[in-house]
Order: C-alpha cells, then sequence, then structure tokens
C-alpha cells in the first residue's frame, strides 16, 4: 500500500491512534486526529500526537476533518457506522480499521486468536510457548501493543501472535492469518452486532480470506464457531473437550490426546477451570498446525501461569484464596469463571451493565455462589437477579466490598471479583478495576500477622 501524501482521518484518539499515526508517518501519509472528548479528557495522548506535528480536533468532529480524505479509520471503539464514516464510504472513501491498515505493512507471520472469551490467556500462552522454543515473537492486537506498533519493529520477528476483537475484524477486509484460531461465541457486545448470528459472522471473517498453506483452528464443542466457513484449499483444525478429534487436540477422561497419541495428563495444566482447558488445546492445535517443536511447547505450557485481570491468584488469608477476574465484563465470562472452581464462592459483582439477563447465571450462582456483594450502576440490577438465592450486599466502593466479602467468606472459600459488567462507572477501564481490588486485597494482607497470609 502506497500511503505517501495521503489523507488518512483518524477517528478516535487513544494509545491504538498513536501507534497508528507513527505507522502512518513513517509512510509518507498525512493523518488527522478528530475526538468527540474535550482535550483534557485525552490530555497525554493529545500532546504525543501534536509533538509529531498532526492536526488534532477534540471536543466533537467536524466536516472539514473527513472532507478529501483517502482513508478513513475508527478507532476499535469508534462503530463504522457513525454518521461521519457512512457518509465518507458513500463518497467512495476506503474504510478500514487500524489492525487491517497495520496488516498491510506485516513482515511476519501472523497466529491470530479471536472469540468472546479466552483471547487474551490463549495469545499470551501462544506467545509464552513460542517464545519459549527460542522463536522472536510478538505479542499485540487488542492488549497493550497495537498492531501498528509491531509491524514497525526493526527487524520484525519472526512471528506476531495477535489478539484480534470483533470490533477490529468488523473493518478488516484483506487480513489473513498464517494460523487463525475461533474459541468461542457468545452474546456479547449485540449492542453494535445486533444478532449472535451477526456477531458470530464477524468473527468468521478470521477465516475468511485465508489462502493455500494457511490453517483455521476451530472449536468443534460451539456450534456456531463448528458452523464457519473455511475457504476449501485452508487446512482446517480442532480441538474439543467433550469428543474425539482427528486432526487437533482433544480430552479423554484425563488425557489430552492429539487423534490416538496420548501427549499429557490433564493434570500438567497449572490453570483452572474447563475454560482454561479449551485455551489450551486451542494454543497446542496452533502450535502443532505451526510445526513449533512439540516438547518446548509442552514445556512452556506447563511453566504458564496466568494473565493480568483473568481469574489471577492474588493471596490467601485466613484460609480464603482471593482471585482478581476484572476481565470478565459479560455473563459469560462470569460463567465460566465460576465453573472453574470446586470451593464456595463469595462474588463481587457490578459495574456498568450490558442490559444483560442475569436468569441464564441463576443456577450456578445458586449452586456454587455463598454470597454476594454488588457494586456499581449494575447493583440494584444484580440484587433483584439473585438476592432469593444468595446473601447480597452493597459496597460503596472497591475496598468495601473487599472488606464485606471478607466477612462472608469462610475458610476454604475463595473471594472472586469477576465482574461481568464493564468498569467506567467507576474506573478508566477494567485493568484500573482489577489493580484496585489487587492493591485492597494486600492492603488487608499486610495489615495481618505474617504467619497467616501467604
Amino acid at each position: 500500500m502506497d500511503l505517501r501524501g495521503k489523507k488518512v482521518t483518524v477517528v478516535g484518539l487513544g494509545r491504538t491512534a498513536v501507534a497508528l499515526i507513527r505507522l502512518l508517518q513513517r509512510e509518507g501519509a498525512c493523518p488527522l486526529v478528530t475526538e468527540t472528548r474535550p482535550r483534557e479528557a485525552v490530555a497525554a495522548f493529545a500532546a504525543e500526537v501534536e509533538a509529531m506535528g498532526v492536526p488534532l480536533e477534540c471536543g466533537g468532529h467536524t466536516v472539514e476533518a473527513f472532507s478529501n480524505a483517502d482513508f478513513v479509520v475508527p478507532s476499535p471503539g469508534v462503530s463504522p457506522r457513525m454518521e461521519y464514516i457512512r457518509r465518507a464510504l458513500y463518497d467512495g472513501v476506503a474504510i478500514m480499521g487500524e489492525m487491517e491498515m497495520a496488516y498491510r505493512f506485516c513482515r511476519s507471520r501472523l497466529l491470530a486468536i479471536t472469540g468472546t472469551n479466552g483471547k487474551t490467556t490463549s495469545t499470551t500462552l501462544l506467545h509464552h510457548c513460542i517464545a519459549s522454543c527460542g522463536a522472536s515473537a510478538l505479542l499485540a492486537g487488542n492488549n497493550d501493543m497495537p498492531l501498528s506498533e509491531a509491524v514497525m519493529a526493526d527487524p520484525p520477528p519472526e512471528y506476531i501472535v495477535l489478539e484480534v476483537s470483533s470490533y477490529q475484524l468488523e473493518t478488516a477486509w484483506v487480513f489473513h492469518p498464517w494460523i487463525g484460531a475461533v474459541l468461542n461465541v457468545t452474546p456479547d457486545h449485540l449492542e453494535r452486532h445486533g444478532t449472535i448470528g451477526q456477531y458470530a459472522s464477524v468473527k468468521a471473517k478470521m477465516f475468511a480470506r485465508q489462502r493455500p498453506g494457511e490453517h483455521a483452528v476451530v472449536n468443534e464443542d460451539d456450534d456456531l464457531v463448528g458452523a464457519m466457513d473455511i475457504p476449501p484449499a485452508v487446512t482446517r483444525w480442532s480441538f474439543s473437550i467433550e469428543g474425539r478429534v482427528e486432526q487437533g487436540f482433544w480430552r479423554d477422561g484425563d488425557v489430552i490426546r492429539f487423534g490416538s497419541e496420548d501427549v499429557l495428563p490433564v493434570s500438567d495444566l497449572p490453570l483452572p477451570g474447563a475454560h482454561n482447558l479449551q485455551n489450551a488445546l486451542a494454543v497446542l492445535t496452533m502450535a502443532r498446525a505451526g510445526g513449533f517443536d512439540e516438547q518446548g511447547i509442552l514445556n512452556a505450557l506447563r511453566s504458564f501461569r496466568g494473565v493480568a485481570h483473568r481469574l489471577e491468584f492474588i493471596a490467601s488469608l485466613d484460609g480464603v484464596c482471593y482471585y482478581n477476574d476484572s476481565k470478565a465484563t459479560n455473563i459469560d465470562s462470569l460463567r465460566v469463571a465460576l465453573e472453574g472452581f470446586s470451593q464456595p464462592v463469595v462474588l463481587i459483582a457490578g459495574g456498568r451493565g450490558k442490559g444483560a439477563d442475569y436468569a441464564p447465571l441463576r443456577q450456578i450462582v445458586g449452586s456454587r455462589v455463598r454470597g454476594m456483594v454488588v457494586i456499581g450502576e449494575e447493583a440494584g440490577a444484580l440484587r433483584a437477579a439473585f438476592s432469593d438465592l444468595v446473601p447480597v450486599s452493597d459496597a460503596t466502593d472497591m475496598a468495601d466490598a473487599v472488606a464485606q466479602a471478607a466477612d462472608m467468606a469462610r475458610t476454604g472459600d475463595v473471594v472472586l471479583l469477576s465482574p461481568a459488567c464493564a468498569s467506567f462507572d467507576m474506573f478508566r477501564d477494567f485493568e484500573e478495576r482489577g489493580d484496585c481490588f489487587r492493591r485492597c486485597v494486600r492492603e488487608r494482607v499486610a495489615a495481618q500477622p505474617k504467619e497467616k497470609a501467604t
């Protein structure tokens, strides 16, 4: 793609936009940024952009920002159906996301993972495994490093492991990974995608443009994923915890197999829960498809210790274990978190709701949860959904929530922050929420005699 002298309008200012602007300037483009928030709300990013000499408008979009643009690049959180973007598309302007734009300049082999849940754990595990085999690899995408930053690495890594969201796939047109995987599809982001079928169609774009010599990895236990179209010349691989697959990894009781081959015992996996078993099978299947050293992959798998904010063990105090699952921002994430524990759970949940129906959680809450502490804007809805099943109390902030949960818990229990909601009512993002929970727990640990806390 020749971007020299091209006007590129970047819609939305954040970490991803700043990385994209650096790439655009390297390629000789003329970027401009338009942002609805006031400058003080994005001050740090605005300072970076202005230091690069890039025009920036804050506090709302203008017609001038989009006029005569050659490309419009909405940030992942900006809907491509926004009025100004629809007008640009009508006028013949090319609309593509940051991932799609950056992909045009990628010189590494891409291993990409999407799904409603498990993306962060799976990509982090896959990157850990590849790097442990001695290959050069970067972890990028819907996490700390935008793809625009990764493709500017000099020299380029052999591999880029990419976490891909539905928002990124929505504006992808030629993107096709060397190895792509879809973990699962459950209701989420329906306010943007409409129906679960439309959401699944967006996820299926992971495979749509793949070519001969490339690989598609699907979860055979998920009907929506298993039904996704894969181009005929692309090698199909699969994984399952429910039944045998021939071209992929599957669970057979207490053993993980590839076809009929005995690979390793399930007990060798360090992370709890059926969902983490699925994540591990997906990673093993992708590694086999890529021809990586299997013994190196297995050794790395055994040594993996998880991801921050995703069932992250924080501490044990008075016989109670505290886990941070702040990244659980929907009801399905909460469900799989609860399924991962055999001990009774004292649950901290709430935040900014997504209009979810909590009825599907009633059975597992009734069977696994000893008590619940609710926070944020959704506290009332959660109390109404579950107070007839378990004791529910309201907390004013995270410190209060941790204190109340500790009072509810008994020896052998788990205190779990798994909000099933967005964080934006009380925190900047799920990471700040999880950091606050971790800090509150560690302050309680620090206040106790050393022999009590581990």
